[in-house]
């Protein structure tokens, strides 16, 4: 009997692999689109010199005062050490504001002049560089004026005339000025000095300015150089304020009425004692002795008025100032 062969068994189908699904396309990102640029900002318009802005005269680079401006300025006219020299060698110096220091910018002390006895203060500004550094140009700090008032009252004290001698640019106008009271200090003066009991003779030599002038200059008699200057600020000071422009000093010059002429024509000063042709400088020594005349003549016809005569015409005459007739 003839065996069935067994039947093949099948073998089981091979799983297919699922087909990969195509990967999804990503979309590509699209570059941010660029900002317009911005516009450049329009340049500034240059503007007009400050000096067209301001309606600036026309420039005078020369003019008569410009030029006496620049003689009270020469390096060799004679300043208040030269003076008080030829006048008193023998004066005695007196230091210290008994506040805060001693101001070599500003000269105070006692001296005899042809027998008279006085108190003389001054602007000291120097003639070599060393000197001109120390004594800053004689530009006084409020120890200086202090000083010069603390002096001033032993004047008072001792019946003794005063005489100041006056030549300075302005008060020091630094920081520390500022600090102790450089404004206080001169305002002080000015109010002491108005009713100082003792005659007090002024006399301008080369510069005058501002209130570092006026801090020793409320007196009697106010004489001043032909070829001096007064003023309650620099030329180039004024300029600088008006225009903006140094420049303009010359301008500013004229119309500030710096010179003696002028000033003696408003009531300023009281009397212009002459110089040699063409300034001091040209000849030191009979400057000097010309304003010692001067200054004895006007202390022996001041010694001759009661003080309280004396202390209302002083009044008088700075009250005056600045008044004009319509």
């Amino acid at each position: 009997m003839a065996t069935k062969k067994p039947a093949a068994t099948k073998k089981p189908a091979a799983k297919k692999t699922p087909a990969k699904k195509p990967a999804a396309k990503v979309p590509a990102k699209k570059a941010p689109a660029k900002k317009p640029a911005a516009k450049a900002a329009p340049a500034p318009k240059a503007e007009p010199a400050p000096a067209a802005e301001a309606g600036a005269p026309k420039l005078i680079p020369s003019n008569p005062t410009w030029e006496t401006v620049k003689i009270a300025r020469h390096p060799d006219r004679p300043l208040f050490t030269d003076y008080l020299n030829a006048w008193c060698p023998d004066a005695i110096e007196l230091h210290g504001d008994r506040l805060v220091a001693d101001d070599p910018a500003m000269f105070a002390g006692i001296a005899e002049i042809d027998g008279e006895r006085v108190v003389i203060v001054g602007h000291r500004k120097g003639r070599t560089t060393e000197e001109k550094i120390a004594n800053r140009f004689g530009m006084a700090n409020p120890d200086g004026y202090r000083k010069a008032m603390r002096i001033m009252r032993l004047a008072e004290k001792f019946r003794l005339p005063v005489i100041a001698l006056i030549d300075t640019s302005g008060a020091f106008p630094g920081l520390d000025a500022e600090a102790r009271g450089q404004a206080e200090a001169i305002a002080k003066n000015l109010a002491d000095m108005s009713v100082l009991k003792t005659p007090i003779v002024v006399v301008i030599t080369g510069e005058g300015g501002s209130g570092g002038a006026l801090g020793i200059a409320v007196g009697d008699r106010i004489l001043m150089l032909e070829h001096a200057i007064y003023s309650v600020i620099s030329p180039e000071g004024c300029a600088s304020i008006l225009w903006r422009d140094g420049a303009y000093a010359p301008v500013a010059a004229q119309a500030l009425k710096v010179t003696s002429d002028a000033l003696l024509s408003l009531g300023v000063v009281d009397r212009v004692v002459p110089e040699p042709k063409g300034g001091a400088h040209k000849d030191p020594k009979k400057t000097i002795e010309t304003v010692r005349k001067a200054v004895l003549e006007e202390l022996r016809a001041l010694k001759d008025i009661p003080i309280e005569e004396l202390l209302e015409r002083r009044y008088a005459k700075f009250a005056a100032m600045g008044r004009f007739a319509k």
